[in-house]
């Protein structure tokens, strides 16, 4: 029975990512990068502005896609918001490894609700989805 209540918890964490997205937009002049999965016809435009510092300052998408890419997007610009390149080059590789089925310590603390997408591992069709995103901000971020 706990088991299904958590289960319940991680759907409505992701239906409320997919039905309310945090930072769903657009950023005029900032640096954007388009990447889709011709697989099931998901699109992200991901925009991004970095300070001096190499902090993500701004973060923003627009696009269509399933509601655990939708959901994964909405995640990953709350995970990376006002964080260093490189921290999120290592949040990413996290993630992926997360989503793949293998073990990530700290998950939770790391990736916040984005950890919820860990029982994507259980369906490899949908891996691709939870990973758009990220794989188009590790794009924009070479």
């Amino acid at each position: 029975m706990a088991l299904s209540k958590l289960d319940s918890l991680y759907r409505a964490v992701i239906l409320d990512h997919s039905s309310h997205p945090h930072h769903k937009g657009v950023l005029d002049g900032a640096v954007s990068l388009e990447l889709n999965n011709p697989t099931c016809g998901d699109v992200i435009r991901l925009f991004l502005r970095l300070n001096d510092e190499e902090k993500i300052e701004e973060i923003a998408f627009d696009g269509s896609g399933c509601s655990i890419s939708v959901a994964s997007a909405s995640m990953m610009t709350d995970v990376v918001l006002k964080k260093k390149v490189v921290e999120v080059l290592e949040l990413s590789e996290k993630f992926s490894q997360l989503v793949q089925g293998e073990e990530v310590e700290k998950a939770e603390e790391l990736l916040g609700d984005a950890a919820f997408l860990n029982g994507v591992s259980k369906f490899p069709q949908r891996i691709k989805c939870a990973t758009l995103a990220w794989n188009a901000l590790k794009k924009a971020l070479e």
